[in-house]
C-alpha cells in the first residue's frame, strides 16, 4: 500500500504566508496531498519570570498561533479540505523530524518573502537551520512565484556532489505529469575537468530520456551565469532544483547567483535535494 502525500508549510505569522500556502494547495490539488500547517512560536519573557507563569504564558502564546493559523488557512483554502495545524515554541527542526518520521511522503514547504529573506536563506537565518537539520525535500518559494505547475526543472549537478537519486525522483514523483523538459546543467571553474563534467551530465540525460526530454548544458563561472540566467528567466514554467552540500549552495558567489539572480529576480521556485 503506497504512502499518502502530505504537504508541511512551516508558516511564520510576522510574514506574509498567503503566497506560500495558495502554492502549496494549487499544488496539492494534483496529487492529493493533505497539508499541514506548521508555525514555531516565539515566546520572549523576561529571565526570571517564575515557571508557572511561563507554562501558562506559553501556551496562551501556542493556543493564539493556532487560532491565526486557522484564520489564515480559512482566507486561502476551501472550508471542505482537511488542514492540519500545529504550533510549538520548541525548536523548529526537533519538532519538524517528529512529523517527518510519520507514515507520510513528506514534502517541506519555506516562504521567502523578501529580498532579504532569500539573502538569509543560506547565512544563518532559521531557514538554514531546517535545511541543514532534515533529511527531506524542501521547496523555497518566492512572494510571487511565476509557475506552480512547471514544464521545465533545471537541474543543478556537479559530479564531485553527485545528483540524489532517490529524492530527486521523489521530487519527479510528487509533480505527476507536469514535467515534460529536465535541463541537467554544471557551472564550471578554471581547473574543473569539462570531460568529466560533461560526462557525468550526459549519463544522467540518458537515464531520464525515456521519460522525459532530458538535455544537458555547462556553463563557465562568472562569465556564463548571464548565458543561464537568460535562459531560464526567459521561461514561466520552470523550477530549479539544488542538491544541499553541493558548490552551487555553498559557494558564496555561486550562492549569490543562484538566489538573487535567478530565485528572486525571476521568481522561480528552489527544490533543495537532500
Amino acid at each position: 500500500m503506497s504512502m499518502k502525500n502530505r504537504f508541511i508549510i512551516l508558516v511564520d505569522l510576522a510574514s506574509d504566508s498567503e503566497h506560500l500556502i495558495q502554492f502549496a494547495y494549487n499544488w496539492s490539488k494534483n496529487i492529493g496531498a493533505d497539508m499541514l500547517l506548521l508555525h514555531n512560536t516565539v515566546v520572549m519573557l523576561p529571565a526570571l519570570t517564575p515557571y508557572e507563569s511561563k507554562k501558562n504564558l506559553t501556551k496562551m502564546a501556542n493556543r493564539e498561533a493556532l487560532d491565526q493559523l486557522r484564520r489564515l488557512a480559512g482566507t486561502v483554502l476551501p472550508n471542505v479540505m482537511s488542514v492540519g495545524f500545529f504550533a510549538s515554541e520548541k525548536p523548529l527542526v526537533a519538532e519538524l523530524r517528529k512529523f517527518l518520521r510519520g507514515p507520510f511522503n513528506n514534502l517541506v514547504f519555506l516562504g521567502l518573502s523578501k529580498k532579504g529573506l532569500l539573502e538569509k536563506l543560506f547565512i544563518g537565518s532559521e531557514a538554514v537551520k531546517v535545511i541543514d537539520g532534515i533529511d527531506n525535500l524542501i521547496v523555497a518559494v518566492p512572494l510571487n512565484p511565476e509557475c506552480c505547475s512547471p514544464e521545465t526543472v533545471h537541474v543543478a549537478v556537479q559530479k564531485s556532489n553527485p545528483l540524489n537519486i532517490i529524492d530527486f525522483n521523489k521530487f519527479l514523483n510528487f509533480r505527476k505529469e507536469s514535467i515534460k523538459n529536465l535541463v541537467f546543467f554544471s557551472v564550471l571553474e578554471t581547473g574543473d575537468d569539462w570531460h568529466d563534467a560533461d560526462k557525468y551530465l550526459k549519463d544522467l540525460t540518458q537515464l531520464y530520456s525515456d521519460r522525459y526530454s532530458a538535455t544537458s548544458e555547462m556553463y563557465k563561472a562568472q562569465s556564463g551565469f548571464q548565458d543561464l540566467k537568460r535562459i531560464i528567466l526567459s521561461k514561466k514554467d520552470d523550477f530549479i532544483v539544488v542538491q544541499r552540500g553541493s558548490r552551487m549552495f555553498l559557494d558564496q558567489i555561486f550562492r549569490k547567483f543562484l538566489i538573487n539572480d535567478l530565485v528572486y529576480e525571476g521568481n522561480i521556485p528552489l527544490v533543495i535535494l537532500p
